[in-house]
């Protein structure tokens, strides 16, 4: 199976320039976070789904499977190109993301957690749409993949670098990204425990898909996809090792990035920098990529406590 190059994701970075910003490293305590949540979608999403919208996306317009944050994106991406969007999501979706999806002027459909994928299938086959996952495609990869060239070029020492792991994209772009140009650099998932499925399947050697009833679980919904073929394949040859978070520890770190960095992180987004708070990520110069800021404001209460 052929991986995403440093040359790909070069190449997104110049495709998504008109619409992403450079986020910060913002410095907190002794590492730096890089802060997705300040995007225009607030999220790392916008990256990976406008660069992949740009290059697939016809006239009769882009469909995707989405826990929020890459909807919300791809339907940014496609009133840019003035094309249709529709956007599947499960039941369970927070409100404020599935608001953000219509606000940008895409059709939301809404099923069961098991039917995400294959809802999207069925209208893409319907209306003759082209299908934009969250994460098993190439270009998405490369597009996620410019926060480690951000990264490098802020930090060119940097020694660890904490990404959150869902379907797996970001954390194969990153690690793709660093690999190629800090190879001493160690490259570190980080899942919540009740969702930790990226870590049992590079266990076993193998794609290990949890069902939603586990993995709805955890109180982090971007974090509730299973791997693909294509992003277990960067992850198994790039990335050094994935850990576990558990709920509180997640709260946690959200309370402690409010409080310390100024900085709104949803439940996914914590969890990089929760690790670290919990004292599972290596010693060294360490970014930790918050990766969303779209949070309930009643989740966002009680991690304020």
């Amino acid at each position: 199976m052929e991986l995403v190059s440093l040359d790909d994701i070069q190449a997104a970075a110049e495709r998504i320039a008109p619409v992403t910003v450079r986020t910060p490293l913002v410095p907190m305590g002794e590492i730096w976070v890089k802060p997705e949540s300040l995007q225009r979608v607030g999220s790392f999403k916008i990256r990976g789904a406008y660069n992949a919208a740009v290059a697939l996306a016809g006239p009769g317009g882009v469909v995707t499977h989405s826990s929020g944050n890459h909807g919300q994106a791809l339907a940014y991406a496609a009133r840019r190109l003035g094309v249709p969007c529709v956007v599947v999501v499960p039941e369970g979706t927070p409100r404020v993301k599935a608001e953000a999806i219509r606000g940008h002027g895409a059709e939301l459909v809404v099923v069961p957690p098991e039917h995400r994928i294959s809802g999207a299938e069925k209208v893409a086959a319907e209306r003759g749409m082209t299908m934009v996952p969250p994460y098993d495609h190439p270009f998405v990869i490369a597009g996620q993949g410019t926060i480690g060239l951000e990264i490098v070029a802020e930090l060119p020492d940097v020694e660890v670098v904490l990404v959150p792991v869902s379907g797996g994209g970001l954390a194969s772009g990153i690690a793709s990204a660093v690999k190629a140009l800090a190879p001493a650099a160690r490259v570190i998932g980080v899942e919540p425990e009740l969702a930790a499925d990226a870590r049992e399947s590079l266990r076993a050697g193998h794609v290990v898909p949890w069902e939603p009833s586990r993995s709805f679980r955890t109180i982090a919904d971007g974090l509730r996809a299973n791997l693909s073929e294509l992003t277990f394949a960067h992850l198994r040859a790039r990335l050094d090792d994935i850990v576990t978070v558990s709920e509180d520890e997640i709260l946690a770190a959200m309370r402690h990035l409010a409080q310390t960095a100024r900085l709104i992180a949803e439940p996914s987004g914590a969890t990089a920098t929760a690790a670290y708070l919990a004292g599972r990520a290596p010693s060294g110069r360490t970014v930790a990529v918050l990766s969303g800021g779209n949070v309930d404001p009643e989740v966002f209460r009680s991690a304020l406590g």
